[in-house]
């Protein structure tokens, strides 16, 4: 074929959607040639990518209906094997009834909790050959009794056109269980826990089975789930409670031999759940004459309350570096602002500790706004917050440095003065707003904490602080080193009369700087409502002494002496207040007075701090 004939038979394709007229007037053949070729493959190829997408569109559709469907019948025989065995619990069966509660503790579903203490309280009733809830009779003028029902499932109340069904007490069997079967359904609640898909409930259900005196019952359970359990804290949990049970099962058959070898495994795991009663356990042995005391009991009960303090004693003290650590990065992100404002600036700003409080404020305005509560949370609210409330803070000091603190630069007593005087102003604003206090709810994935090992917690809001505090210095480095507004920063705040002869706009940038330092208190305030309450004079109050400790230990103006100065304070901190002195325990008040007293000693022969400045303007 020519190619003349070439082109005419590719004509009418390449005039259809997509395609193109290519042979023009004047244009090179080969050239035409080369791209009528290309369109020939890409003119199928479009249509091939087209159907396969439509392919996978069709087949992610029928995926999630099926898995819609599946769910759809999973959740209908749950609900068919939760009526059925309900209503075995109407039985004269002594063994139906204790296996109807088996059953239902073993559907791990949620709603059984609440039909289990209905049980229990005696609410549950079977009315027309099913089972119906009520919690309270109704009585009429003639003190006749009527019952509005309650579906078991739903916990709606049945509707009869369109109304709520009531009927009479006479129409309705009771269902009592009897003093055993009360006390299973009480604990019967935590072996729901134990089949749930959820897994800190599986946690919360493994510990509460191992708790005095322990339920029996759960012992398979906990089995399957210490060998199986996908998580490695419930497996933790699941093994731990097992030998609790042991012990308690052996303590009460009196059974020497099973009750030291428990008493064995739970030292060796350091059980903080069993120091008590192995302690218990110790003191009764030892109390006995000597000719009646067991030497290899008393002498497993002693190592195992020796070997569970000294692995709390260890996991005390990990734990409290790390509430230290957390402590500390709050302390650098209030001390971050003030190492600009106070160490480049030379300003003393006593209102910074009210620039965390408006901070904090901001996020629990931002949590209204969105309606985030415990039983409709928001947690995207947070990431909305966190710029807000750097925003707000950097907003209120921008106009702080410009009513105020322009007019007092050189002035250190006088910006000191003036500024806790606009602190004290802001303060009883707030508190005329507000009130004294105010509950900020933490988004839920703050909530819950990682347990490292065993007994060792990191709360997730406490980490996310961490993270928060080094990025926030990190930023802060990069802003101050790698920009030309840093650049500004640094010149305006070393030498103002040479930076405006070259140009800069010193009020400006001192505008921008005082700003950038407020903002970071935000932030503080912020990440602080994470962990702890927020007041009008939360920042007067608890944090800024702390703040200027940290800048002046860590080095006037220094970004790292503030990262080190910051830390030391807090794990500090964290440190002396759970020890004693002479049996003397030194506490939050103590371990702060002390803290001051090693700052003033370490400030006698480090007036510069840790870091101090180097160059011609570090003798200023």
């Amino acid at each position: 074929m020519s190619r003349q004939g070439f082109y005419r038979r590719l004509y009418p394709l390449l005039q259809r959607p997509g395609g193109s007229l290519l042979v023009k007037q004047g244009k090179n053949m080969s050239d035409e040639y080369e791209e009528i070729v290309g369109k020939i493959h890409a003119v199928p190829r479009e249509r091939i990518w087209s159907a396969a997408a439509l392919r996978w569109r069709l087949f992610f559709c029928a995926l999630s209906v099926l898995m819609a469907m599946e769910a759809a019948w999973g959740q209908a025989e749950t609900d068919a094997i939760i009526e059925a065995e309900l209503l075995k619990l109407s039985s004269e069966d002594t063994d139906a009834r204790q296996s109807a509660l088996m059953v239902l503790a073993e559907t791990g579903d949620p709603r059984v909790e609440y039909l289990l203490e209905a049980f229990r309280i005696e609410s549950l009733f079977v009315w027309n050959g099913k089972v119906v809830v009520c919690e309270e009779f109704i009585e009429d003028d003639d003190f006749n009794e009527f019952a509005p029902l309650t579906d078991p499932l739903s916990g709606q109340p049945i509707l009869e056109n369109g109304k709520p069904l009531v009927v009479s007490v006479d129409d309705l069997k009771e269902i009592s269980p009897s003093r055993s079967e009360r006390r299973f359904a009480q604990n019967a609640k935590f072996l729901i826990r134990l089949s749930s898909t959820d897994a800190d409930a599986r946690l919360s259900g493994a510990k509460k089975c191992g708790d005095p005196p322990g339920i029996p019952a759960s012992t398979e359970l906990l089995r399957s789930m210490a060998d199986d359990d996908p998580d490695v804290r419930v497996r933790r949990a699941a093994i731990e409670s097992l030998e609790l049970i042991n012990l308690f099962t052996a303590i009460a058959a009196d059974d020497e031999e099973a009750t030291i070898s428990a008493a064995d495994a739970l030292g060796q795991m350091g059980s903080l759940r069993a120091f008590d009663r192995v302690s218990e356990l110790l003191a009764n042995e030892s109390a006995l004459p000597e000719d009646e005391q067991s030497a290899e009991a008393k002498k497993i009960f002693q190592r195992s309350v020796w070997a569970i303090e000294r692995y709390q004693s260890r996991i005390s003290k990990v734990g409290n570096l790390f509430r230290g650590i957390s402590l500390g990065s709050v302390l650098i992100l209030m001390a971050l602002g003030l190492a600009i404002t106070f160490g480049l600036m030379g300003v003393i700003n006593m209102a910074h500790g009210e620039l965390m409080m408006i901070g904090a404020y901001t996020t629990f305005e931002i949590q209204r706004i969105v309606g985030h509560t415990p039983d409709a949370p928001q947690n995207w609210y947070f990431f909305v917050a966190l710029p807000s409330a750097f925003l707000a803070s950097a907003l209120v000091g921008m106009l702080i440095e410009v009513l105020v603190v322009r007019h007092l630069y050189r002035r250190p007593l006088e910006s000191l003065l003036a500024t806790w005087g606009v602190g004290l102003i802001l303060i009883q604003a707030v508190r005329v707003r507000y009130g004294d206090n105010i509950g900020v709810n933490a988004p839920e994935w703050a909530r819950g904490s990682w347990e490292v090992v065993r007994d060792l917690n990191f709360p997730y809001s406490r980490l996310f602080i961490i993270g928060l505090c080094a990025a926030c210095v990190a930023a802060t480095y990069l802003l101050m080193r790698g920009t030309s507004l840093g650049l500004q920063m640094r010149a305006t705040m070393q030498n103002r009369d040479m930076a405006a002869g070259l140009g800069i706009n010193t009020s400006r940038v001192d505008r921008y700087t005082f700003a950038f330092g407020s903002g970071l208190a935000g932030v503080a305030g912020c990440a602080w409502t994470l962990v702890g309450g927020v007041t009008p004079d939360m920042g007067q109050t608890n944090f800024i002494v702390d703040a200027f400790l940290v800048v002046v230990t860590g080095g006037v103006g220094e970004l790292i002496g503030v990262v080190f100065s910051g830390l030391g304070i807090g794990m500090l901190t964290k440190v002396l207040e759970p020890m004693e002195i002479a049996s003397f325990p030194i506490g939050a008040v103590w371990s702060k007075v002390l803290l001051l007293i090693a700052i003033v000693i370490f400030i006698q022969f480090r007036p510069s701090g840790l870091f101090a400045q180097k160059g011609r303007l570090s003798d200023d």
